[in-house]
């Protein structure tokens, strides 16, 4: 059997994919090596792909963009540095896979390099070139979510490629039952920075109720008592695991966490490309997993928004978890790299 790495790259806009893939390396016994921005020690750390203004919003401003890529800035010197350690790392390491958590640009490069790929495929309405491309060069595709989510406007082939492996998530020793009543608001990395005026207004119309929020967030002028804003934290699941009720995006990661500890949900997708958190908002309402709101509601409102989504039944929420899932994953991937022709290793 291969014992040949498993590389795992690792895309930075955003707090779920780190997450993901820290998760998936943990249950692998070391086969996974993540590659990546900002990575640093934990795995091979990555040149900045990003523009000089710091913002990643997949524009490159070139005018002569290939049509099965994304994202290709003419003359960028993080990107022919980036480029450049990936390729090696696969020549002198051979990976038997390589996991795309997510690019198209690196899952080309990697095809390229005669390396099969697992993408690793959000939801949303991905049927553009680029995508499309890319699912069509992968051998597999992950979905970190239940097939109940699914966007409808997934091509059939793509839905028969892929292997839905929800509960991706780290692993959990227990839950944590809060002793008082709390709200829980989670501000992700992805989007903007919480409202701190907005927040102080709602945990002054619901008194009854702690409201703690993690995240970027700003200071409100005058925080009522029970509104505490935490910034980041180390361990977010259990800040989940001990709310009462949580209130957050439509993120991947968000609502696999939530879900694992069947906490009440109020969503409020935020925009991303290809609708991905408007499409598993609207699917999560659809089957009764969430309250899906579209934007942040009037102060005076919540506390019917709270009892509403406290009225929920849980089962919905359950059947969107499956145990495990990070390890699941990590055994399906490594099924996977040992399929890998064996003359290949004679050969070398």
């Amino acid at each position: 059997m291969s014992s040949r790495p498993i590389g795992y790259y690792v895309h930075h806009h955003g707090a779920g994919h780190l997450a993901r893939a820290r998760a998936i390396a943990s249950a692998s016994g070391g086969r996974v090596v993540l590659l990546g921005t900002g990575i640093g020690a934990q795995g091979i750390d990555l040149a900045d792909d990003r523009l000089d203004t710091g913002a990643f919003d997949g524009a490159d401003e070139s005018d002569c963009r290939p049509g099965s890529l994304h994202y290709a800035p003419i003359d960028h010197e993080g990107i022919r540095s980036r480029v450049a350690t990936i390729a090696q790392w696969i020549d002198m390491h051979r990976p038997a896979l390589m996991v795309i958590d997510v690019s198209v640009e690196v899952a080309m490069l990697a095809r390229l390099a005669s390396v099969p790929i697992v993408y690793v495929r959000l939801n949303g309405d991905r049927t553009d070139g680029p995508h499309l491309e890319a699912f069509k060069g992968a051998t597999a595709l992950l979905a970190p979510f239940h097939r109940d989510i699914e966007a409808a406007s997934t091509p059939s082939w793509v839905v028969e490629k892929t292997r839905y492996l929800p509960g991706v998530t780290p692993a959990r020793t227990m839950t944590v039952n809060g002793v008082d009543p709390i709200i829980l608001v989670v501000v992700g990395r992805g989007g903007k920075a919480g409202d701190g005026e907005a927040l102080a207004q709602a945990a002054r119309h619901c008194p009854q109720w702690r409201w703690r929020v993690i995240g970027p967030c700003s200071t409100p002028h005058d925080p009522p008592a029970n509104l505490e804003i935490l910034g980041w934290v180390e361990d977010a699941d259990r800040e989940i695991a001990r709310a009462t009720l949580v209130v957050g995006a439509a993120g991947d990661g968000l609502v696999s966490s939530v879900m694992a500890v069947d906490r009440p949900f109020v969503c409020i997708p935020q925009e991303r490309p290809y609708a991905e958190q408007r499409m598993t908002a609207q699917r999560l309402g659809e089957i009764g997993a969430a309250l899906v709101l579209d934007r942040w509601p009037e102060p005076e409102r919540w506390s019917g928004h709270i009892m509403d989504a406290l009225a929920l039944p849980s089962r919905a929420r359950r059947k969107l978890h499956v145990p495990d899932g990070a390890r699941l994953a990590a055994q399906w991937l490594g099924s996977m790299a040992d399929a890998v022709d064996p003359a290949q290793e004679k050969a070398a």
